[in-house]
């Protein structure tokens, strides 16, 4: 696999500085690298371009309607870390069910490698946030400031009113913009319509204001004037990408056998007298490359997979009447082979794309069965550290116990309480206790035997927990001591 990035040598090559010693000091500051140019995406319409505004909407849709969404009388998606419960529409989770997040983080790790090891960066090109908001962003920008020559144009202006105008226009937009995006992120964590209220009172709590702007400034940073520096410095996957690609992963490819040599010709000239190859030399698929890289150089680091250039190219092969897959989505062993798309699309279905996906789907359906199996409701017992164990007037030995019942259910629910392990062992104080909907309950249990029925020391007891209407039970285990 190539990975090569040629533009970015040319932007940070060494430049020889002389610099004159200030009086009798000989040292003197030297710049090793020039500055990054700006890029200035030229607007591209095509099949990749569609489907990547595709995903662009249907993420936003998801991420700004998903807080606002209601279920019952609550928030249907809310991670209220106050309280420790998290509520994903019907499921209510609590700290201890952190094995389903694992379970989500290890799904979400083994997709990425299964869909790189089929096409590469498909996320980043398509769904990753970075890419979306920069899309936006852009997008705006253009609405404002127009297509690439007019933004060049205007920035290397001098100061005017226009300027000003279209500057101050297009960045109050995108703070406003970052802005919402901040407050809904918060959201998730925050009742959103209480946030909104207090957001327009302006009486919204430290932290929350800390993180509405964090992530305001953070999308407006990363998507207005970063951009294409996070992909290529900032991003960890644009360096380990090529561990998962091999030669049958579908990738951006410059068909150079095709296009080469190339150069500019008029359209009146046939393809086969003219000495040359298919690409024009226009130079579109670069101006159009998010990241500034030529696609012709090879496969490089850099490259996000979002197939702006096989777009670009592809109206360029229309307008000269060539043939169509100068820059296409390919693989290497298709390109050196010359397989039909069939025979392509065949080898994708190799042993390794094989074992991801069973791997892939036995974890989903093991997290599916475990959620759907799991008991509705969590127990906690600690023992009353303040009283070990203590003889009542009853002439009973007493261990006192503090339970926490955590139900997950969206409605009331008794539950019924028993204790085993020691004979005589039973429970003094009320053995039946209610919690509201997807609430926690501490209670004060009281265990006693007949004193002397039992050896000093410390004994293994049960506690069983079981929710009355229904044949959900939970097993807690603790110790009755018995003092010597």
């Amino acid at each position: 696999m190539i990975l090569n990035s040629a533009d970015d040598a040319k932007q940070r090559k060494t430049i020889p500085i002389v610099a004159e010693p200030s009086g009798s000091d000989d040292e003197a500051m030297v710049s090793l690298y020039a500055a990054a140019k700006k890029i200035y995406p030229r607007s591209v319409q095509g099949i990749f371009a569609y489907w990547r505004w595709i995903f662009v909407f249907a993420t936003q849709i998801v991420f700004y309607g998903l807080p606002w969404l209601e279920w019952g009388t609550r928030q249907a998606v809310l991670f209220d870390l106050a309280s420790r419960r998290f509520y994903i529409f019907g499921l209510v989770l609590y700290p201890q069910d952190f094995i389903y997040l694992t379970g989500l983080l290890v799904i979400s790790a083994l997709a990425l490698f299964l869909f790189t090891a089929v096409a590469g960066r498909l996320w980043c090109g398509f769904a990753c946030p970075q890419t979306v908001y920069s899309e936006i962003f852009l997008w705006i920008e253009r609405k404002i400031e127009g297509d690439r020559s007019a933004r060049m144009r205007l920035d290397d202006a001098d100061f005017s009113l226009e300027k000003l105008v279209k500057k101050w226009y297009k960045h109050t937009i995108w703070i406003f913009f970052s802005i919402w995006t901040g407050f809904t992120f918060v959201g998730y964590f925050t009742p959103i319509r209480e946030l909104a209220m207090e957001f327009f009172l302006t009486h919204m709590s430290s932290w929350e204001l800390f993180w509405v702007f964090f992530y305001a400034f953070a999308t407006y940073g990363n998507a207005g004037f970063m951009r294409e520096q996070v992909c290529k410095y900032m991003c960890p996957y644009a360096r380990f990408q090529s561990a998962m690609f091999d030669h049958d992963t579908l990738i951006v490819t410059y068909d150079a056998e095709r296009g080469e040599p190339r150069g500019p010709r008029s359209k009146k000239v046939e393809l086969a007298s003219s000495n040359l190859g298919a690409c024009v030399d226009c130079t579109l698929c670069v101006q159009v490359c998010p990241t500034g890289i030529d696609i012709r150089n090879g496969l490089q680091y850099e490259c996000i997979g979002c197939g702006a250039c096989a777009d670009v190219c592809d109206t360029v092969m229309d307008k000269m009447g060539y043939a169509r897959g100068l820059v296409r989505f390919s693989t290497q062993n298709a390109m050196e082979n010359k397989w039909t798309p069939r025979e392509m699309w065949q080898r994708l279905m190799r042993p390794r794309i094989q074992i991801y996906t069973m791997i892939l789907g036995a974890i989903v359906i093991a997290l599916l069965v475990s959620l759907s199996l799991r008991t509705p409701f969590k127990v906690d017992v600690v023992r009353d550290r303040s009283t070990l164990s203590r003889i009542t007037e009853y002439g009973t030995l007493e261990n006192v116990y503090r339970l926490q019942i955590m139900n997950a259910a969206e409605h009331a629910q008794t539950y019924r309480l028993l204790v085993r392990g020691l004979p005589q062992l039973k429970i003094t104080t009320d053995t039946e206790v209610m919690v509201d909907p997807a609430q926690a309950r501490w209670i004060v249990l009281r265990a006693d035997i007949p004193y002397g029925s039992a050896e000093p020391g410390s004994h293994k007891i049960q506690f069983e927990i079981q929710a009355v209407g229904s044949d959900h039970f939970v097993v807690e285990k603790s110790v009755f001591i018995v003092p010597r």
